[in-house]
């Protein structure tokens, strides 16, 4: 029998696609650019398996024309980039990979918000460029001042494994901590970490630190629009390292020029990659990061045998362990049989 033809639109360790071969036919998109979508549509005709990235854009059609593809193995947390719906009812098993990268994207938040709150970049191009030593003073009492996070008010939008990471080192700064999920977490992780289950309306009020971590789905899309951004402190600062589309970029772009916030980290944007003349690169407030939150080796490495666990476990008919549309078995059971 051959082996079910595997595609994988971004290049892997190696490791994980030799481990891969043992079981599939395997072709790897070997660009640095991701895969056109006239290049998805006619590879997704010819695979009965593929490892996604979030940019790779995966509509109805082309599932539909995708007549022997049966899993679909992300490479990411995030899954808005597929329609789920329209695999489901197509049998077509969609995985993820979560909690693997958990600790990188909250170490990343905190990197933000110590970056922002303390104009780590905006000091380092004062050095880099010459401005200090234009400005022939070593030190000055009121030269490059930031904002104090020890003590101050955390605010967690969305409090999932990210969520509470971020809160768990929250606590060395003896923060008080908010949150607001869609479902309140149980009483003893609220006295674990010390957080306090808010309204989103209360929590950007009081919050110093806004730092949002929810999935992009229809309910949170622009869900931090101009009218919550006018409830946040002209003090505080927001961080985004969940999606772009979380977050109103026009309406964050006016935030920042009307001075109702003090400043911005984003590792996220609507636009991906963010063009160099975009509106936000303007600000000296605002830390710009090429979405890097699950970058470091250990975690993408992490992420990737996770992709082959889901893939050799469906190879085997087994269900695979972070299943996104657990309903598909319904449809068809796991396997390529």
């Amino acid at each position: 029998m051959a082996k079910p033809k595997l595609w994988i639109t971004r290049e892997l360790f190696s490791e994980v696609i030799e481990r891969l071969k043992k079981y599939y036919d395997v072709e790897v998109w070997d660009r640095y650019t991701p895969p056109p979508p006239e290049v998805i549509r006619k590879k997704f005709k010819e695979i009965d398996a593929a490892s996604t990235l979030l940019t790779d854009k995966i509509t109805c059609d082309i599932l539909e024309e995708a007549k022997n593809l049966r899993i679909i193995a992300q490479y990411a947390v995030g899954y808005d980039n597929i329609d789920i719906e329209c695999a489901t009812k197509l049998g077509i098993y969609v995985t993820n990979t979560p909690g693997v990268l958990t600790e990188a994207v909250a170490d990343l938040t905190w990197a933000l918000i110590l970056g922002v709150a303390r104009r780590v970049v905006e000091a380092d191009t004062f050095v880099r460029w010459g401005e200090w030593w234009r400005k022939s003073t070593g030190w000055h009492p009121k030269m490059m001042l930031g904002i104090e996070i020890y003590g101050k008010t955390l605010g967690i939008v969305g409090f999932g494994r990210i969520g509470k990471a971020v809160a768990r080192r929250a606590k060395g700064f003896s923060m008080k901590i908010l949150y607001y999920d869609i479902v309140r977490a149980p009483p003893e992780v609220e006295k674990e970490l010390g957080a306090k289950f808010v309204d989103l309306e209360t929590l950007l009020k009081e919050s110093d630190v806004v730092t949002v971590h929810t999935p992009l789905t229809k309910e949170t899309y622009h869900l931090i629009n101009e009218s919550k951004l006018k409830l946040m402190k002209p003090t505080a600062i927001l961080i985004n390292t969940a999606r772009g589309a979380v977050v109103d970029t026009k309406a964050l772009v006016k935030a920042l020029e009307e001075g109702w916030i003090a400043g911005a980290g984003l590792d996220v944007f609507e636009q991906e990659p963010l063009p160099p003349n975009h509106p936000l690169t303007r600000f000296k407030n605002v830390i710009l990061v090429p979405h890097i939150g699950s970058a470091t080796y250990e975690t993408r490495l992490k992420m990737a045998q996770l992709v082959a666990d889901n893939l050799i476990a469906f190879y085997e008919g087994k269900v695979p362990p972070t299943l996104v549309n657990k309903d598909v078995v319904k449809v068809r059971p796991p396997g390529f049989k």
